[in-house]
């Protein structure tokens, strides 16, 4: 199989001309678009990317690697949904290079799906007895402010494995920067875990106030009771 050809000849054919243009202005004419919505394209791929059950990792992020490469938008796209479906072949010595594909044509989402499987990445670690946060500790010192936006991001969904304590030592570290997609991010992060843990949030949240900007302030509060 010939996953590059098969998958341009797919998504091509899921195309909507007439959706690019709204698309690329919506991300701000950042990127080209072939015009495919995200269902057509999960749709348009998903048998293509099951068919990969079983590669292994450097084949895997070979794969993603050349797709990061296309000047459609879909593409980065469809890496993250290859990663995220084939995240189980991934572990920690992989994040340095989920983290250098992501700098490049970055973008909130792209990196906001990237977050997402380096904290599966980072979960599946920490069920077996591991770590890695040591990752997430260079992504926040990190002068690219996408990487900070993973270390704040990467435990959404999270729940009950939260570590509440560098959820929130992370959001003082950055509650400082004047970058909205950090501000956001933090707000994003805290109302998340409060989902799970309402009091705890609240509490940190009040208790920090005037530290945290009052965009991260209002977006973690959204939920809660008044």
């Amino acid at each position: 199989m010939n996953l590059h050809a098969e998958l341009k000849i797919a998504l091509e054919a899921a195309a909507e001309p007439g959706r690019a243009a709204p698309m690329q202005a919506y991300m701000r004419d950042q990127f080209i678009f072939l015009g495919v919505a995200a269902p057509q394209r999960r749709m348009a791929a998903k048998g293509l990317l099951a068919s990969l059950k079983g590669i292994d990792a450097a084949t895997l992020l070979e794969h993603a690697q050349r797709l990061w490469q296309q000047p459609q938008r879909e593409y980065q796209h469809v890496a993250l949904d290859m990663l995220a479906l084939h995240r189980r072949q991934l572990d920690v010595s992989h994040l340095p290079t989920l983290l250098a594909l992501v700098r490049q044509r970055a973008w909130w989402d792209s990196v906001d799906g990237m977050a997402g499987i380096v904290g599966a990445v980072l979960q599946a670690e920490r069920r077996r007895g591991g770590d890695g946060h040591a990752h997430m500790a260079e992504a926040l010192r990190h002068d690219d402010f996408w990487l900070r936006r993973i270390a704040m991001l990467h435990q959404l969904g999270w729940r009950g494995d939260t570590d509440a304590g560098r959820l929130f030592d992370t959001a003082l570290a950055l509650a400082h920067e004047d970058e909205f997609f950090i501000r956001k991010a933090i707000g994003w992060a805290l109302r998340d875990y409060a989902r799970h843990a309402p009091e705890t949030v609240a509490a940190f949240a009040n208790a920090h106030r005037q530290r945290l900007s009052a965009l991260s302030y209002r977006e973690a509060m959204k939920h809660q009771p008044s």
